[in-house]
């Protein structure tokens, strides 16, 4: 690094420059801060009396500029030169002058920056602010305001948060702790005593206003817009929802399940509507029947929802009454199968009973199987999850959808299901053709379940509805009958009463044999459904299974046909179906006993 003699500054940049050089021999951290230094010295054409000066320059911070100063004095001491005075005291920085330039001269303050002008407020859309700011408005510039009851009832529509209840009960904050914002902001002031009311202060109205101009037609048709959204339903993209907090109570409770688990079944009290019947050989042997139609206009859609969804053990009724103000209004009872269904019901009572069916209800093609994430856990880990995807497929619902509430919790916890978790997701979409739904609390699942429930009104209540005679129906040719049905009617929607519906999912809960075999092999790791019916379409039963291990007799001969058993038979299958010889392995070790 060559020494330029005509820098204004030689001595500190001669300083600066030992340094720089030292700190690259040595390879220090500090290399480029004196390059920078150095380079910006020898640039600048303005002498400075006092190292402290030289922090207005690139690479000069207080440290360096110190070091230069105790240089500098050393200097000074050695060779009999006074100290230059330190530029202490004074606002700006010291004086540096160019060479020949007078020191008298004043020179220029600089500049100030401008004050950044602060955005006006306008609280977010559907928030707890939005809503109270939009109700207030709604009370006219010439009212009274609102006491807090009053209001809150006129700005819950207008948001997406509860004003009444805490978003779940791990939290002690509602909607209404966005009135401290606006208190705070001095948009909104308080009058009255003791009985408060709410006004919107001058500055609170030209907020209302920029909100009605921004908002427009928003704010009174925000429930059609999530309708409209739903009419396509699609995967929510949200991530599963973890952190690093401890573990907190679930936010949402079902109802004494472990109880209920714990006890033996309930019989149903549509048990005996449907009979068992006979197996179908085929489709000749399906029964011919006259549907019954339901004109557009004699029914009307409803939602029903399990009477053991509940927010918590004392906020029973927190979903229902949340779509009550959605304009939703929900029968609430104990349902077989899922927890939440759609039904058409009947305008005129007692019909459905005169013309062969049961009750006055129709079940529709849609079904919600709803779960936390971790209650979707748990069902892994003790194998309800399969248990209910085989029971909704019996069902015969067209359309399942599969809604996970990815409530918080602990990431070292969900770390060790995560994969399970993803694998199951990806296996009822691919493998079950479910629809999945991800909402992040329950307050999402109950706007999806309002919007659900306004697409399908929109969807049925404008066409005719087939229903099937209830005395032609059997538990073993119910679904044989609707696949038939669907492949060769299509322009046709087929339903069957609720009455029988909870008759046949009752009975899908008592397995057949055949049902509790394939449960079994299901139980050995990588045995999926698919490869469990192929295995049964070879044995049909536990017995014949172990039987054919049997008779592979003993020693190592009789363990190698063991474990070749399986796969000698079903290894030439292709995809899914395929047994390998490590799967077969593993069912000999289960059943083999080898």
């Amino acid at each position: 690094m060559a020494q330029n003699n005509t820098c204004a500054n030689p001595l500190l940049l001669e300083w600066v420059k030992e340094w720089y050089e030292t700190a690259r021999e040595r390879n220090s951290k500090g290399v480029t801060t004196y390059k920078h230094a150095y380079d910006s010295l020898k640039a600048c054409p303005i002498a400075f009396g006092h190292p402290a000066s030289l922090q207005q320059l690139k690479g000069f911070g207080p440290k360096l500029c110190e070091r230069l100063t105790e240089k500098l004095r050393e200097h000074c001491q050695q060779n009999g030169l006074p100290m230059p005075p330190h530029p202490r005291g004074k606002k700006r920085a010291y004086r540096a002058v160019l060479p020949g330039e007078n020191e008298a001269e004043d020179e220029p303050a600089p500049q100030a920056k401008k004050a950044r002008k602060a955005k006006p407020y306008v609280p977010a859309y559907r928030s707890g602010a939005y809503a109270l700011m939009v109700a207030l408005a709604s009370a006219g510039e010439e009212g009274r305001g609102m006491p807090k009851a009053e209001l809150i009832a006129a700005a819950q529509p207008h948001c997406d948060a509860s004003f009444t209840a805490p978003p779940d009960p791990t939290k002690f904050y509602t909607a209404w702790a966005s009135m401290k914002t606006l208190l705070a902001k001095e948009l909104v002031y308080e009058r009255g005593h003791p009985l408060k009311r709410y006004c919107l202060t001058d500055e609170g109205w030209e907020v209302a206003k920029r909100i009605q101009q921004t908002t427009g037609p928003q704010a009174s048709t925000s429930d059609s817009s999530a309708s409209n959204a739903a009419a396509t339903p699609s995967t929510s993209a949200a991530p599963l929802a973890t952190s690093a907090r401890p573990t907190v109570t679930p936010a949402i409770v079902l109802d004494d399940e472990e109880d209920v688990a714990s006890q033996p079944p309930k019989k149903s009290e549509f048990g005996d509507v449907v009979a068992d019947g006979t197996a179908v050989p085929d489709d000749a042997a399906l029964p011919s029947f006259t549907p019954i139609i339901l004109a557009p206009g004699s029914f009307t859609v409803e939602l029903v929802l399990d009477n053991r969804e509940i927010r918590a053990k004392t906020d029973r009724d927190y979903m229902q009454e949340e779509l009550a103000k959605r304009g939703i209004e929900p029968t609430v009872r104990s349902l077989e199968l899922g927890d939440v269904l759609w039904v058409a019901r009947c305008k005129n009572p007692g019909w459905l009973d005169r013309v062969g069916a049961e009750g006055d209800e129709v079940v529709l093609d849609w079904i919600v199987e709803r779960k936390r994430l971790d209650d979707l856990i748990g069902s892994l880990r003790d194998g309800r999850f399969h248990e209910q995807k085989f029971r909704l497929r019996r069902s015969g619902v067209k359309n399942v959808i599969y809604l996970v509430e990815e409530i918080s919790m602990d990431a070292a916890h969900f770390q060790k299901y995560e994969e399970a978790v993803q694998s199951a997701m990806a296996s009822m979409q691919v493998v079950d053709g479910y629809f999945l739904k991800r909402t992040q609390k329950m307050d999402d699942t109950i706007r999806y379940l309002a919007s659900m429930t306004k697409m399908l009104k929109t969807m049925y209540e404008g066409k005719s509805l087939y229903v099937i005679p209830t005395g032609v129906l059997t538990a073993k040719n119910y679904l044989p009958l609707m696949k038939h049905l669907r492949e060769t009617q299509r322009s046709a929607s087929h339903h069957i009463s609720y009455p029988a519906f909870a008759s046949l999912a009752s009975k899908s809960s008592n397995m057949s044999l055949r049902d509790l075999f394939l449960k079994m092999l299901m139980c050995s790791k990588g045995v999926t459904g698919e490869k469990a019916i192929e295995i049964q379409k070879v044995w049909k039963t536990p017995n014949e299974f172990v039987k054919a291990y049997e008779q592979c007799g003993a020693g190592e001969e009789g363990k190698r046909r063991k474990i070749d058993l399986v796969s000698s038979k079903l290894g030439h299958l292709v995809g899914r179906k395929k047994i390998s010889k490590a799967m077969s392995q593993k069912l000999a070790e289960a059943w083999g006993e080898v």
